[in-house]
């Protein structure tokens, strides 16, 4: 099932032993079109403070009460490593993250999840090996320019290859492997039109410079696309995987 992160935007977030804040925001990876991390805002649990969570770490969605249930514990996410949200995140960054938690990285295979179509852990996560010690003189690493803020990316124009058709309003998610099926794209003179759901394959390139989202069709067939729908709950207790 297909699900709206912009529905998700402001819920609860609740640990295996109480609650830790709520979305704010999501990362996304504009080259495998799949969530990578949650940003949860934990408000006045620790103040000024915002932590990523990886799709790893997420189980149910409780629809009536609006909590969305992380697998971690309190402890657990409050001395993970910190994160400044004003910077890019970097792959050093990354891999201090999990390595603390002992996940697989997500980079490392083919599949989207590395070995795995879906951030599910088969087994017991193991702590992965101490990274190398770094070597004098050497430069960090640079940030992962293909991790990008959805709710940053809401609002680009959409670019067909005979003119400007729209903006994007929304991401469609799959529920289970947090890949990027659709966008949500909102059509129209002066933007009154239908909201239509275009494939991401459709997708040719992101200019975060000029904020537009470009796709290899024209803005006929970007008309003739499916319209979305509003999101129907599956049951009082969905799981998002």
């Amino acid at each position: 099932m297909l699900r709206s992160i912009k529905q998700l935007y402001g819920n609860k977030l609740g640990a295996s032993d109480g609650e830790i804040g709520h979305v704010k925001d999501f990362y996304f990876d504009d080259q495998n079109w799949a969530i990578r991390y949650l940003v949860a805002d934990t408000g006045s649990w620790l103040p000024g403070r915002q932590v990523l969570l990886s799709p790893y770490s997420l189980g149910r969605l409780d629809q009536i009460e609006k909590v969305l249930r992380v697998n971690l514990t309190r402890e657990q996410i409050e001395h993970s490593p910190s994160i400044d949200l004003h910077k890019p995140v970097s792959r050093q960054y990354e891999e201090d993250y999990f390595r603390y938690f002992g996940w697989p990285y997500y980079w490392q295979g083919d599949a989207l999840w590395g070995l795995s179509g879906f951030p599910i852990l088969e087994l017991s996560p193991q702590p992965l090996p101490n990274p190398p010690a770094p070597v004098v003189g050497r430069q960090p690493p640079p940030a992962d320019a293909h991790l990008r803020s959805a709710k940053s990316v809401t609002g680009y124009h959409l670019q067909a290859t005979d003119g400007i058709i729209g903006h994007v309003a929304d991401f469609m998610v799959d529920a289970g492997s947090w890949a990027i099926g659709q966008l949500v794209i909102k059509t129209g003179h002066r933007l009154s039109g239908p909201d239509i759901l275009l494939a991401t394959k459709n997708v040719t390139r992101i200019s975060y410079d000029d904020s537009t989202v470009f796709v290899n069709l024209t803005k006929a067939a970007v008309e003739q696309s499916p319209a979305s729908q509003p999101a129907l709950a599956e049951t009082a207790s969905d799981s998002v995987r």
